[in-house]
C-alpha cells in the first residue's frame, strides 16, 4: 500500500501561532524557505519528512500529533453523513474530503452540524413526535449527542483535569491507597461516608454531608464513584472552568458533561498517568493483570489506554468501544485512523460481536479496513451484576486495539501471525468500498449497483 502523503497546513499554522512566530522566522527555523512553508500551511504541498524531523528536533514537538487527530475524525464523520440518502448527487472523492477537512474543519464542523439538525428532525416525524409544533421545538442536537462530540473531539484527553487527578492520587498518598485517600478527604470536610444495600450506585445529601454508595457494587465501581464525588467536591472550579470553555448550547448539555468530566477525574485517579503508563508497558498491557494492580474493572482499564495521549509521553493508541446485546456503540474513542460510525452499530464482522458467545473469554482477532491498516483486536464481554437475584444484570462487550505495528509491545499478540491473513472489517456499510462482504445490510455509497432479475447471489445486487 502506498504511503500517504501528510498534509497538515492548519497544525502547523496553529503550532506556529502558539510559538508566536511570523512565517519567516519558522520557515528559518525549519529551514525552508518562506513560498515552500506558505504552500505547505495552505495544504498545496505534504509536509516532508525533513520539515518533521526539525520540528521535533526544534520545538520538541511530539510528530503524531501531526497524524492522527481531528482531521481523520471529521473525514469519517462526513463520509457518514454523505451516505445519507438525501445527497442524491455524487459523493465528493475521499481527497477532496480530506482536503476541506485539512483546510477548512469549521466549515466541514458546521456540515455535519447541520447534517444531525436534519436527521434529528427527520427521527422526529418519522416517530410521529410533535417536537416540531412545540415552542420550545429547535434544531440543535441532543444534549447526549453535543457532550459525545466534545469528547471525540478533544482527543478524549484532558491535560488539565488528568494531571489534576493525577495529582491527587501521588502528592501525599505516603503509601495509602487511592480509596483511603478519597475517604480521608470526605473525612476532613466533614462528610459522613456509607456503604448501604438499599443506597443506589451513588447518593450524596449536601445539607447532611453524607455520602452513600452501594454496598452491592463491585469494588472498582465503589472506588470510582468516590472518586466521582471527590472530583465534585474539590474540583468545582477547574470542572465548571473547562465547561465554559466548552460553550455548550444547553444546561442540559453542561451538566451531562460535569457528569462526564467527574468520571474522567475520577478514572484518572484510580488510574494516575505515569504510574499507569509504566505499569501498562512492564506487563505488556496486561488487562487483567492492570485491573488487579489498581483495584480497577477491565472495561475501567481498556476506557484508560485509549486516553494515554499526553504530550510528550504519550501511549500506544489505541480504539476502545463498548457495545449492548443490539450492536448499539454505547462508549467509542479512538486515538488511530480507525474512527467509529456517529449513528448505528459497528462493523458485524467485528470479533466484538461474539464476545458474548464466550463469556469470561478475550478473543484475539486480525483485521483489515478498507483503506489497507492492519490492527490486532481485542473483545471480551462484560457483565455488571446489581448484587441481588432479581436485579437486572447489563452485559456489554468492550473492544480494545492497535495497529499493527504495535502489536509486540502487548502481551495477547503472542502466538499470532503478525504477517498472516487480517480479516476484513469495515466502519459502516453506506461508507464501506468492500464489493463481496456477505454481511452487507445497506449498498455502499461509492459504486453503481447491477441489479439482475434472473441471478440470485449472497446479495440481491452486484457492485459495479
Amino acid at each position: 500500500m502506498a504511503t500517504q502523503k501528510l498534509y497538515a497546513g492548519v497544525k502547523l499554522r496553529e503550532i506556529r501561532a502558539r510559538l508566536g512566530l511570523t512565517q519567516k522566522a519558522f520557515a528559518d527555523k525549519l529551514k525552508v524557505s518562506l513560498p515552500y512553508l506558505n504552500q505547505m500551511e495552505n495544504n498545496h504541498r505534504p509536509v516532508s519528512a525533513a520539515v518533521v524531523l526539525a520540528l521535533a528536533q526544534e520545538f520538541g514537538l511530539d510528530v503524531t500529533e501531526l497524524t492522527v487527530g481531528e482531521s481523520e475524525r471529521l473525514v469519517t464523520d462526513m463520509r457518514e453523513a454523505l451516505a445519507d440518502p438525501v445527497f442524491t448527487t455524487a459523493t465528493p472523492p475521499l481527497a477532496d474530503l480530506r482536503l476541506a477537512a485539512s483546510n477548512a474543519p469549521a466549515l466541514a464542523r458546521a456540515f455535519l452540524d447541520l447534517h444531525r439538525a436534519y436527521r434529528q428532525t427527520h427521527e422526529r416525524l418519522a416517530s410521529l413526535d410533535e417536537a416540531l409544533g412545540r415552542e420550545d421545538a429547535d434544531l440543535r442536537p441532543s444534549a447526549w449527542e453535543e457532550v459525545r462530540d466534545f469528547f471525540h473531539y478533544c482527543d478524549n484527553y484532558l491535560d488539565a483535569i488528568d494531571r489534576a487527578a493525577e495529582h491527587f492520587a501521588t502528592s501525599a498518598s505516603n503509601g495509602k491507597s487511592i480509596e483511603t485517600l478519597a475517604q480521608d478527604l470526605l473525612r476532613r470536610a466533614g462528610i459522613s461516608l456509607h456503604y448501604s444495600n438499599t443506597a443506589p450506585l451513588r447518593h450524596y445529601d449536601p445539607q447532611a454531608k453524607r455520602l452513600d454508595i452501594s454496598a452491592r457494587a463491585s469494588g472498582p465501581s465503589q472506588r470510582f464513584q468516590l472518586l466521582h464525588q471527590v472530583a465534585l467536591l474539590t474540583q468545582n472550579e477547574l470542572l465548571e472552568a473547562t465547561l465554559d470553555l466548552a460553550r455548550f448550547s444547553t444546561a442540559e448539555a453542561r451538566d451531562i458533561a460535569k457528569i462526564g468530566l467527574a468520571n474522567y477525574f475520577a478514572g484518572a485517579a484510580l488510574l494516575p498517568y505515569r504510574a499507569f503508563l509504566t505499569a501498562a508497558q512492564e506487563v505488556r498491557h496486561d488487562l487483567e493483570r492492570l485491573a488487579d494492580i489498581f483495584g480497577a474493572s477491565i472495561e475501567q482499564v481498556g476506557h484508560r489506554l485509549s486516553t494515554m495521549q499526553r504530550p510528550g509521553a504519550k501511549g500506544i493508541p489505541f480504539f476502545f468501544v463498548r457495545v449492548d446485546q443490539a450492536g448499539t456503540i454505547t462508549k467509542r474513542h479512538s486515538s488511530t485512523r480507525l474512527q467509529f460510525a456517529r449513528f448505528g452499530g459497528a462493523c458485524p464482522l467485528w470479533n466484538v460481536h461474539q464476545a458474548f458467545e464466550t463469556p469470561g473469554q478475550f478473543l484475539r482477532q486480525l483485521a483489515e479496513t478498507p483503506d489497507g491498516v492492519r490492527y490486532l483486536c481485542l473483545a471480551r464481554d462484560v457483565s455488571k451484576p446489581a448484587g441481588a437475584f432479581l436485579a437486572p444484570v447489563r452485559r456489554y462487550a468492550i473492544g480494545l486495539g492497535c495497529e499493527v505495528q504495535h502489536a509486540p509491545q502487548l502481551v495477547y499478540s503472542d502466538g499470532l501471525d503478525l504477517k498472516g491473513r487480517f480479516e476484513p472489517i469495515g466502519i459502516s456499510c453506506r461508507i464501506c468500498e468492500r464489493i463481496n462482504c456477505h454481511q452487507r445490510s445497506v449498498p455502499p455509497l461509492e459504486g453503481r449497483l447491477k441489479i439482475n432479475p434472473n441471478a440470485r447471489d449472497v446479495l440481491p445486487y452486484e457492485i459495479g
